[in-house]
């Protein structure tokens, strides 16, 4: 149906448009009966959907419908497959359309900044990269089924502590490169209906305030065209944030903001023009939902087996020495299976995002279900996380002794990461690190099973011989342990994020969470692997491992090019194959690894494409991806745009950030130049570095150190004791208003030279 929208705006009240940019309670959108205008309903998401009907509250405090709960983001990163989470999207546009709801909160693609951030099992990536290719795949299989997505939380929401008032400082080219890639992406790709604008301050602005983040960046730059919803409670100045960019406020304010918006409009403080495009955004999307509504299917058992299956894809062996893994059932009865989380999985995490989940299949269930009896014992208690239960760790070692492989199930307790606060260590519960410790030094083989939201520290990991890494991952997490532990399904995860040997190895340890004013995001562009590859340190995991029961060999690495412009797109293929025995998937992850000096310092490498692959045993495919611009560029603050440093790259064809494959590199010719003004501070080392400067300024330098050394006259004790190398490193740093102390030029003829050299620049 094609509406008029301004014309239906044209025929509100003043009262009435400043109503519709505010809720009509925690999850609905208001009405206008008089003018046929519905309300529509919003829902958490988006590792399933959390809808509360009547008495809403946003921390999932009442609860919400039975639904099926899908992995977290945390786990479903760690797939690395586009289609995989476009199909995720497809399924919980379903639900939603099945249960009339207009929008999904979701999906939450934050950086990773610190493993420390309690949502950070809903973020999905520490790298930009992965998260917007990732977001945007979600939003488009939502959006395919003509229900709304909400983007979050736009921008730099990286911590829970005080994240409603505190400042998130941080550098504009660290802000371009690391923390708004992502949503860049996911706006240009997935072009979501709306955007959900974080609690926090961006450098002193409230996110839901910022003209640059909602108007300037979001709308006018990536060329947004849905509503800009807050974070719930977010507003600060709800004038001030209409202004900004800000469409419609959730949940409801009890009519407060409302009087505030017809007050602005009619003091003048607010132009009604403004108002009405906030109203015609949200009337677009809202009858965008109602007028393509269709019937959707909520089968909660076919969904069920797609989250196992979501799950088996993503889950990452971390770990499996001699080959372990994977597990005979025919050796079932010699086989000890320990830990309260075998029973009791812990599968998602606490907050707006927890669903109540219509089944939750444990791996002791999916072993029944499968007809194998297992012994299990349980090892620790999960209520007491810091005491060391003596006689079940004491029956669990006793039994290790006589079992031929030990499974351990652990990980983090729900108290341990949430929404609402941050965690303040990377360790597990004491009794069960304690656990594993001594049953490691009765048992040689012991696999350790993990269930957490974000990395933990593992000082037991050289004493077992595997580690599968399950993260949260939702209803289905049993059955998917139990199908990869026997090897009904192989591993082909790969992980999103760094896990460092201690939480003191983070780039951001010394600055996290902040005083509770502001956070100083002083590692810059240095987050996750950037740091860990350009510190040269060892990490306990590295960012994009992940293991298979098969192996796989790279191969025939190839360039459309050896030179390239950067307006141009480099061609990148390579062969890989499986050499194993079992058909397995293999995750093809492509880096870019700039070579040549620059004066801006830049990442080792960084990840700018990547392919999942299935291989029978002995089969070979040719992966094929596409390097533009971006592949090669950093972000500018002279230019205000993205900018690639002419030279030498490498790109790299790696099975994980630190499994490096196979390399071949380009050579890159950037058709933009970084402008270059002389000033009387601009040092002689710059003027020899810019191209066109150069060649003029030679003269004035050398005249500059013949003034400096006494000429070529000095004697031996002169050169000794002041050598060229001394008077040339002196030189370059410094500044052309020194020709005055140095050479025969006074003032003028300073501020004369300056002048000459900035004509011939043209500048």
């Amino acid at each position: 149906m094609k509406r008029n929208l301004k014309e239906l705006v044209g025929k509100m009240t003043l009262e009435e448009k400043a109503g519709l940019c505010s809720g009509l309670d925690f999850w609905h959108t208001k009405p206008i009966p008089r003018l046929d205008v519905p309300s529509v309903m919003v829902s958490d998401g988006p590792s399933g959907l959390r809808k509360q009907d009547l008495e809403g509250d946003h921390l999932g405090m009442n609860d919400s419908i039975k639904a099926v709960c899908f992995p977290s983001g945390c786990l479903t990163a760690c797939s690395f497959d586009t289609e995989l989470l476009q199909n995720l999207g497809e399924i919980l546009g379903d639900e939603c359309q099945a249960e009339d709801v207009s929008v999904i909160l979701g999906p939450a693609i934050n950086i990773k900044r610190s493993p420390l951030c309690g949502r950070n099992f809903e973020y999905l990536s520490e790298d930009p990269f992965l998260a917007g290719k990732l977001g945007a795949a979600y939003v488009k299989g939502v959006q395919s089924k003509n229900v709304g997505t909400s983007v979050k939380h736009f921008a730099a929401n990286n911590q829970e502590f005080r994240r409603m008032s505190c400042s998130s400082n941080i550098d504009e080219r660290a802000l371009r490169e690391i923390y708004l890639p992502a949503f860049e992406e996911t706006v240009k790709e997935g072009k979501p209906d709306t955007i959900m604008a974080s609690y926090n301050r961006v450098n002193g602005t409230f996110a839901v305030e910022s003209k640059f983040l909602l108007t300037d960046l979001l709308r006018k730059e990536w060329g947004f065209k849905g509503y800009v919803v807050s974070d719930w409670g977010a507003v600060n100045d709800r004038v001030s944030g209409l202004k900004a960019g800000l469409d419609l406020e959730m949940p409801y304010s009890g009519g407060c903001t409302d009087k505030q918006i017809v007050q602005a409009v009619k003091s003048g403080k607010l132009s009604e023009s403004v108002l009405d495009k906030a109203v015609e955004r949200i009337l677009r999307i809202v009858f965008k939902f109602v007028d393509s509504r269709k019937a959707g299917n909520f089968d909660k058992k076919a969904h069920q087996a797609e989250a196992v299956k979501i799950a088996q894809e993503s889950m990452v062996l971390l770990k499996n020495d001699s080959n372990l893994l994977p597990l005979k059932k025919k050796d079932a009865d010699d086989i000890l299976f320990v830990g309260a989380f075998a029973k009791t999985p812990r599968y998602e995490g606490g907050g707006s995002s927890h669903i109540n989940a219509w089944k939750v299949d444990s791996f002791l269930d999916a072993a029944k279900e499968a007809g194998i009896s297992v012994k299990h014992l349980a090892g620790y208690d999960l209520k007491e996380n810091k005491s060391k239960d003596k006689t079940l760790l004491e029956e669990a070692v006793a039994a290790a002794k006589k079992a031929k492989i030990v499974v351990i199930f652990a990980g983090l307790p729900d108290s341990y990461e949430s929404e609402g606060y941050d965690r303040d260590h990377m360790k597990m519960p004491q009794n069960q690190d304690l656990l594993i410790e001594e049953i490691a030094k009765v048992q040689k083989n012991v696999v350790v099973v993990l269930h957490n939201g974000a990395p933990v520290e593992m000082p037991w990991a050289n004493n077992v011989k595997a580690i599968l890494e399950s993260y949260l991952a939702g209803g289905g997490v049993g059955t998917a342990q139990f199908n990869l532990l026997f090897g009904d399904a192989n591993p082909c995860g790969k992980l999103a994020e760094t896990f460092p040997i201690k939480l003191e190895d983070n780039p951001s340890y010394l600055n996290f969470p902040g005083n509770g004013k502001d956070v100083n995001y002083a590692e810059g562009i240095f987050v996750g692997y950037r740091y860990y590859d350009k510190k040269n340190m060892e990490v306990l995991f590295p960012f994009g491992h992940g293991l298979s029961y098969t192996k796989f060999e790279y191969s025939d690495l190839k360039l459309s090019a050896k030179k390239i412009t950067d307006e141009e797109t480099l061609e990148v293929s390579v062969t890989v194959k499986n050499v194993g025995r079992r058909e397995g998937k293999e995750i093809v992850q492509i880096y870019v690894a700039p070579k040549s000096p620059f004066r801006e310092m830049r990442a080792q490498k960084e990840l700018k494409a990547f392919a999942k692959v299935s291989l029978k045993p002995g089969e070979s495919k040719t992966v094929k991806m596409t390097l533009a611009k971006r592949a090669f560029a950093m972000w500018s603050a002279a230019l205000q745009d993205w900018f690639v440093p002419s030279g030498e790259y490498e790109i790299l064809a790696a099975a994980s950030s630190r499994d490096i494959r196979l390399c071949k590199s380009v050579s890159v010719a950037s058709t933009q130049k970084l402008p270059f003004k002389v000033e009387p501070n601009t040092v002689f080392e710059e003027l020899m570095e810019d191209e066109d400067a150069k060649e003029f300024a030679a003269p004035i330098v050398s005249a500059a150190f013949k003034g400096m050394s006494g000429g070529e006259d000095r004697g031996e004790s002169s050169k000794t004791a002041v050598s060229d190398e001394m008077l040339w490193g002196m030189l370059k740093s410094m500044p052309l208003r020194s020709l005055r102390s140095f050479s025969s030029l006074n003032d003028a003829d300073v501020v004369k030279l300056i002048e000459d050299i900035n004509k011939k620049l043209k500048v």
